[in-house]
């Protein structure tokens, strides 16, 4: 269970995430904090939903969609996840890259490739065994790190004033924070980093081991936004990680840089071995190829294109928010999991209407918002996409119900 902790907590720690963290705690104190380790919770559901799923006799979430809604459904869905993993790739290497160079900057280029290249080299050796070993290291590295940098900020300011920096409203970020709430329940299953380890444990185990890494992934978070919150109070401005660091000298921005690197080698590793897996075991079980050489075949790849997107100098935060809305239809299809009347039709239906409004949010074409903050549009996105999701999946359900309902109703109307 320590290990599967571990391995959980370090391989959605990503150098995304703490960049991500102290990039709000420094544009809305404790608020801009607070969401984004709100999005921890997401273990919480995954694992209840994981052990029910289990408990049905499925070996994996492609499993469950292929037997319930066909092989169709498990194809789209992987496409999915194959986004998800893509903007992984891209999303932690800028992280690290900022390090070495000035965003667009050659160094900034050439740490961006070579930190992946580096992990990918021992991925392509062992796979998810490597990821997972590894993870139980980097995240007793990540952990003692996070004490070290608190160690030089909190004696600098005071407890109190860091919880009580921003506003507790929706211009103050709660909008995110309320956004992280609706996109906990369908979030998760649209990265095989974390479900791909709910399936390898004991099922009480798997529980035991997601709820712990929830409760720490929000505590881990949480405190480092810290440092974003730090540079908020003092007025230091510029990069939230790296200028505040640099006030300290030398010696913490060494170590910034090395929970950047150990965050960023622990996603990218679990990226490399999650897709590998998806393509060579969920996505041709049957075809008479050799695995692994498909697995290695696929992180390269999948490694070439990732890098690709850094040139293009996207944001980092939009490979959470945009992609979490794109996956809001995933919704009731896992938290309905046991509710077997739901069929293809619900299926497509409620996936369609969450790609749309992620489509819909990543041209900026999105209307309307919910109150006057930074995030209102993403959060009326989010609360009207799920709605109709939801609606959605259930009205198709009963219009046209899964082919075990009309075979069931068929042979009662025949007996009788």
């Amino acid at each position: 269970m320590l290990l599967l902790t571990c391995s959980l907590l370090i391989s959605w720690i990503f150098a995304k995430s703490i960049q991500n963290a102290a990039n709000l705690g420094q544009s809305f104190g404790a608020p801009g904090g607070a969401a984004y380790a709100a999005y921890w919770l997401a273990f919480i559901v995954a694992g209840v939903v994981i052990y029910q799923i289990r408990g049905q006799g499925f070996k994996s979430l492609h499993d469950f969609l292929n037997t319930r809604f066909g092989r169709n459904a498990l194809w789209l869905f992987s496409l999915i996840l194959l986004f998800r993993l893509w903007n992984e790739i891209w999303s932690n290497t800028m992280v690290v890259a900022q390090f070495f160079g000035e965003k667009g900057s050659t160094e900034f280029y050439m740490a961006s490739w070579a930190t992946t290249a580096l992990v990918l080299f021992y991925a392509l050796k062992s796979g998810l065994r490597s990821s997972i070993i590894t993870d139980l290291i980097q995240m007793a590295l990540a952990a003692v790190l996070l004490i070290i940098i608190l160690g030089f900020i909190l004696p600098q300011t005071e407890v109190k004033q860091i919880m009580t920096s921003g506003e507790w409203t929706l211009i103050g970020c709660v909008d995110l924070i309320l956004v992280a709430l609706i996109q906990i329940w369908s979030y998760p299953f649209h990265d095989p980093v974390m479900t791909d380890r709910g399936f390898i444990t004991k099922r009480k185990v798997m529980l035991k081991a997601f709820i712990l890494a929830g409760i720490f992934g929000v505590l881990f978070i949480f405190l480092f936004s810290f440092v974003g919150i730090y540079n908020r109070l003092e007025g230091i401005g510029g990069n939230s990680t790296i200028n505040t660091a640099m006030q300290f000298g030398l010696p913490l921005l060494i170590f910034m840089n090395m929970i950047m690197l150990t965050s960023a080698a622990s996603t990218i590793d679990s990226t490399f071995t999650s897709t590998g897996k998806l393509v060579a075991v969920d996505l041709f079980p049957g075809f008479s190829i050799d695995k692994v050489k498909l697995a290695r075949l696929t992180m390269i790849v999948l490694a070439i294109l990732g890098n690709l997107m850094v040139h293009a100098n996207p944001t980092i935060l939009s490979a959470t928010t945009i992609s979490g809305t794109m996956v809001i239809g995933l919704t009731p299809i896992f938290i309905l999991n046991r509710w077997e009347r739901a069929g293809k039709v619900s299926y497509y239906a409620s996936v369609i209407v969450g790609l749309l409004f992620g489509l819909l949010l990543a041209t900026k074409n999105i209307p309307f918002t919910i109150g006057e903050g930074k995030y209102g549009a993403l959060l009326w996105a989010n609360v009207v996409g799920v709605s109709l999701s939801i609606a959605v999946y259930v009205v198709a359900a009963y219009i046209w119900p899964s082919k075990a309902v009309r075979d069931v109703r068929n042979g009662n109307e025949v007996t009788a």
